[in-house]
């Protein structure tokens, strides 16, 4: 009796520690467990703190605020330049009065005062904000379905197509929204006597030739702007992308914000020249078209002549280049302030370098 209460002692005494040893370890991996855990939220925190990014990248609310950036961009860059613009539409439709930019500048103001350089600001400013509202918008949409659509190796592989699609895509809805604008801007800018004042231009343009007469120049307006707005992306992505490469001789990563944006105004004026070129004879024409009731594009080119729909060239490369180059410069800033995500430029997929790697062995 005596020895197994002995023995149950001795078993009670080994057991105490093996529990406590147990007890032990265990509040050991527990607190190892919540340093884990306090480890890894610092982390996740730290990061957030690092991109502090106001929205993901493709969210409804990401597309909203690229859709406000284009509206500042569009809105107050052509308002900016609308002289310059009325000198350009002035010598497309009467190049005989109006015969170079310093002329047109010195008639208008004899004729008109300084106050005249101004005709045409406020459909060019609700027009084109409504177009850059679409512009931005819309490409920020369609480049992200259209990646989506084609994957990551051909999104990379065909990249100067995805943003001429999706640029294109764009524009098109764009100009629906801006084309009744543009055809009070033009009407005001080009037609002797016309009223100054978009609220009795437009109100005439209805009574006169109905729904039609804002929009018998949809055509010749896609005709100008999706070309232009297909080189503005595209040229735009690829000289950002080459400079960057050739250029700058750090990543981009590296760059300061006021560095990456001086790179966006760069790529923005080389991009805005080939627009210009590209998208000058249709503009032409819908300056013609819209200066003329009843007429249609095709007459109005005839008019024209090859020469003619060449004329106003130089100012409209100087007010493009300019105009292209702060829409960019403007569009990126905003979003800078708005801490919109801004992707840096592609880079190609693992999965295709070594596809690539494979092919060379």
């Amino acid at each position: 009796m005596f020895s197994s209460l002995i023995e149950t002692a001795k078993n009670s005494q080994l057991c105490t520690p093996f529990h406590a040893r147990c007890e032990a370890a265990q509040g050991e991996s527990r607190s190892m467990d919540m340093k884990s855990a306090m480890e890894t939220s610092r982390v996740i925190s730290a990061a957030s703190a690092t991109e502090q990014e106001s929205c993901e990248y493709g969210s409804l609310k990401y597309y909203g605020l690229c859709g406000f950036g284009g509206i500042l961009s569009c809105g107050i860059t052509h308002t900016a330049v609308v002289p310059l613009d009325l000198v350009k539409c002035r010598i497309q439709t009467n190049p005989t009065k109006y015969k170079s930019i310093f002329n047109g500048f010195s008639v208008t103001i004899k004729e008109d005062g300084m106050r005249g350089l101004g005709k045409g600001w406020a459909p060019t400013a609700i027009g084109y904000s409504l177009q850059g509202l679409g512009k931005f918008g819309f490409y920020e949409v369609f480049k992200k379905i259209y990646s989506g659509i084609l994957g990551e190796e051909l999104s990379y592989t065909w990249r100067t197509s995805l943003y001429l699609a999706a640029s294109a895509s764009a524009e098109f809805f764009a100009d629906i929204a801006l084309c009744p604008m543009e055809a009070c801007k033009v009407r005001i800018q080009t037609q002797p006597g016309c009223s100054p004042l978009l609220r009795n231009v437009a109100p005439a343009i209805l009574r006169d030739e109905g729904i039609r007469g804002f929009y018998k120049g949809i055509s010749p307006l896609w005709m100008r702007q999706i070309p232009y707005t297909m080189m503005k992306f595209a040229c735009f992505e690829r000289t950002v992308e080459a400079i960057y490469q050739y250029v700058v001789p750090k990543p981009r990563d590296e760059c300061t914000k006021g560095e990456q944006l001086i790179v966006t105004f760069a790529a923005g004026y080389i991009a805005g020249v080939f627009c210009a070129i590209v998208s000058h004879p249709a503009d032409t024409v819908v300056s013609k078209l819209n200066q003329e009731k009843g007429s249609t594009a095709i007459e109005a080119a005839k008019k024209l002549g090859m020469k003619g729909l060449w004329k106003g060239l130089t100012p409209r490369i100087i007010m493009i280049g300019t105009l292209t180059a702060l829409q960019w410069f403007i569009y990126d800033a905003v979003k800078v302030w708005l801490r919109l995500p801004r992707p840096p430029p592609p880079q190609m997929p693992e999965s295709l370098k070594q596809k690539l790697a494979e092919q060379q062995k």
